[in-house]
């Protein structure tokens, strides 16, 4: 184990962790290198458990010995870099989750194939940008029997800072990849699919042919104008939550949530 102690802001050793953009994380250019940010033990611990492979720590000392030790221990050759609390604060902008951060290796994107194989039902996240719907819409689709999800590449990235914080982690328990195309995609691998949206011929959410379908991809759209015309229209179901006193949409990740628990898989 080598501890090291981190004195000045400076230090190119934190750069992941301090001034690094998200861009510059993922590291398009070299994929290889690519990195993502898991913070708090307890989320460290998952994307371990998932084979998610780590690079480095930063904690504070007293996590060395106490909430950080097990990590350390399942990662010998690991560098663990430390400081002072107001330092890391100062460092990362803010007082560290439960004071440890790690950096981990990105793995290589999935195929779409691959993420769907065995599945029965997926979630296709349509141009969802925010960081913290993305979190909670993974963090749903694992708890409520979803088997896989899919991205569209104007969707945020999963693994952004914030997405895994918020997912607590369930990002790394789901299987996931970027769809490039259409819906339509879907259509050779045996999936029909539901367009979450509201419309003159939309069905509800226990429309009993949603149930029945042996292979179903739930999409949802983003946070403001929802699902692209398109998109709908090559839907093969398009599903409305009925809801009551006048209200006429909820926040994607609550929709999700909703639906997932009607359609899923128990």
């Amino acid at each position: 184990m080598a501890i090291e102690q981190i004195t000045s802001l400076a230090d190119p050793r934190v750069a992941p962790f301090a001034s690094l953009t998200e861009a510059q994380l993922r590291n398009r250019l070299d994929p290889a290198s690519a990195l993502f940010i898991a913070e708090s033990p307890k989320v460290i611990r998952v994307a371990l458990d998932a084979g998610y492979e780590p690079s480095a720590l930063l904690c504070e000392a007293k996590h060395i010995s106490g909430d950080a030790a097990d990590i350390i221990a399942r990662s010998p050759e690991m560098p663990v870099y430390t400081g002072s609390r107001e330092l890391l604060a100062e460092l990362t902008g803010y007082k560290l989750t439960r004071g440890v951060l790690c950096a981990m290796r990105r793995p290589a994107p999935k195929g779409v194939g691959e993420v769907l194989e065995g599945a029965r039902r997926v979630v296709v996240i349509h141009g969802v940008v925010d960081t913290t719907n993305i979190g909670a819409i993974f963090r749903a689709a694992a708890a409520l029997g979803i088997d896989a999800a899919l991205l569209t590449p104007d969707s945020c990235d999963p693994l952004n800072r914030r997405s895994v914080r918020v997912s607590m982690g369930s990002v790394f328990l789901l299987p996931w990849t970027w769809l490039d195309g259409g819906i339509e995609a879907l259509g050779p691998y045996g999936f029909k699919t539901a367009a979450m949206a509201l419309t003159d011929d939309s069905v509800p959410l226990d429309y009993p042919a949603l149930a029945a379908e042996e292979r179903l991809a739930i999409v949802m759209g983003t946070e403001g104008d929802g699902l692209p015309k398109k998109t709908i229209a090559a839907a093969d179901y398009t599903v409305k939550i009925p809801m009551a006193r006048g209200v006429d949409s909820l926040n994607v990740a609550s929709a999700a949530a909703v639906a997932f628990w009607q359609l899923g898989r128990h």
